[in-house]
């Protein structure tokens, strides 16, 4: 058939074989005829060149993009780190440090906390981020490639195979953007490397955002240096103990992740959002993933996952909870920070709600007040040094069952420090009843037939 019997159709998919053959620059003769399909032959012009530019790369996800975007953003009213504001709070992280001493057995950090800007929180935090987000991105742009070759007709699918990298690269890089918008927002509203609760600051680093410790305080009616005081020792007390307790920030970060990997994109919703999707209007794309609409309802294992996740991080937040009261009793505007602190945890900011919705998964301490409970019960019993040790191992944490009743807990700990073998529980008995059949199997001859009977009376 000769070029000018064509049908715009025909065009089109001529077009599409000739950007994914790599073959150079689209003719513009060729753009021309969209006008019969009713495409803007300069947008489309637009889209195939980064669509180029996308089937160049390797497939991989360009997390440069949702650095840019979060830099950008959060640069945009950065107002930077003045020296008044740097002295005040180099002031008040001196003074926490001592009254932090005196509240925990944990030691204090090597390096020096610090005040930092919003751009600078956005380049330590986002290693972090990458990490918590990628199997979500992962998963996002392989539902893309899936659907795409499920919609396909079968003339169609060789060249779809050949794409297959280009919409990974185009799925990943539209969740990297997004990831970006969300962080950068979200450095707009954190007032600490603390403040979401998971481990986001590099091991050992303890800082504040003056910026946005001036927004939270603003109408809390509170002496600002009785509320940098007590920010400052919720901050250190944060990052002592995920200095000391080294393995509690792996176990957090692998627990989001395991998390994570469990979300798979609802292809329905995605192909119903593709029936119908312009061109021209890509905000409706954009706000589906936001929104979380591509992320289908919880597993019962992302349910139970979700659970364990929650308690883990109330138990953290329960802990630093007790500690920065104990050391800030001199504070007569505590108690009133601390309520402020715990409602803000409590609901969180646009930001962090976006970060949830994109990721499937809201970071709350939602047991944060029965932790605190069983930390003040655990520290009246048995003080502060048997307290801590308790984040020595993974296996001497509390866990739920101890935040609903402390009593045990404080039982096997009042008799350690006496110097007596604490009362049996449920996983002593457990592993008592193992190793008592371990041993009766080793007693066993070997020598037994087929037939004969066990001492027990069971046929061997």
């Amino acid at each position: 058939m000769a070029d000018d019997e064509r049908s715009p159709e025909e065009e089109f998919q001529e077009m599409i074989r000739q950007l994914f053959g790599g073959a150079g620059d689209l003719d513009p003769e060729r753009l021309s005829q969209l006008s019969g399909m009713q495409i803007d032959p300069a947008m489309m012009q637009t889209v195939m060149r980064h669509l180029q530019e996308a089937f160049s790369g390797d497939g991989s996800i360009s997390w440069d993009l949702a650095e840019r975007q979060a830099l950008h953003i959060a640069n945009q009213d950065d107002l930077g780190v003045t020296g008044a504001q740097r002295s005040d709070l180099d002031q008040a992280f001196a003074l926490a440090n001592l009254w932090l001493s005196e509240a925990t057995a944990i030691s204090e950090l090597p390096s020096p906390p610090r005040p930092i800007t919003r751009g600078g929180w956005v380049q330590a935090t986002l290693p972090v981020w990458q990490e918590l987000a990628e199997p979500v991105a992962t998963s996002i742009a392989d539902a893309l490639t899936s659907t795409l070759s499920d919609q396909a007709p079968d003339d169609m699918q060789g060249l779809v195979q050949g794409a297959g990298r280009v919409m990974r690269t185009v799925g990943g890089s539209l969740f990297a953007t997004q990831l970006g918008h969300v962080v950068g927002n979200l450095s707009k509203e954190v007032v600490s490397g603390g403040d979401v609760g998971i481990p986001l600051m590099p091991d050992g680093d303890a800082v504040i955002l003056p910026q946005n410790f001036a927004d939270f305080g603003r109408d809390l009616e509170i002496p600002e240096d009785q509320l940098a005081l007590y920010l400052a020792t919720r901050e250190l007390a944060h990052a002592r103990l995920f200095r000391h307790a080294r393995w509690l920030r792996l176990h957090v970060i692998s627990q989001v992740t395991d998390y994570a990997r469990g979300i798979h994109v609802d292809t329905s919703a995605l192909e119903e959002l593709a029936s119908r999707f312009d061109p021209t209007e890509p905000e409706e794309l954009r706000a589906a993933i936001e929104s979380g609409a591509l992320l289908p309802t919880r597993s019962d294992a992302q349910v139970e996952a979700l659970r364990r996740l929650e308690n883990l991080l109330a138990t953290i937040e329960g802990w630093v909870d007790v500690v920065t009261a104990a050391a800030t009793s001199r504070l007569p505007s505590a108690p009133r920070i601390a309520e402020a602190v715990r409602r803000r945890r409590a609901v969180g900011g646009p930001a962090e709600q976006a970060l949830g919705s994109l990721v499937g998964l809201e970071l709350r301490p939602r047991r944060m007040r029965e932790a605190a409970a069983m930390w003040q019960a655990v520290t009246d019993a048995v003080g502060t040094t048997a307290r801590d040790a308790l984040w020595d191992y993974p296996d001497l944490m509390p866990d739920a069952s101890d935040i609903d009743d402390p009593s045990a807990l404080v039982a096997r700990l009042e008799a350690r420090a006496r110097g007596e073998e604490p009362a049996p529980d449920a996983f002593d008995d457990a592993l008592a009843k193992l190793l008592a059949g371990e041993d009766a199997c080793e007693g066993d001859t070997g020598d037994a037939e087929p037939g004969d009977e066990h001492p027990g009376g069971r046929p061997v």
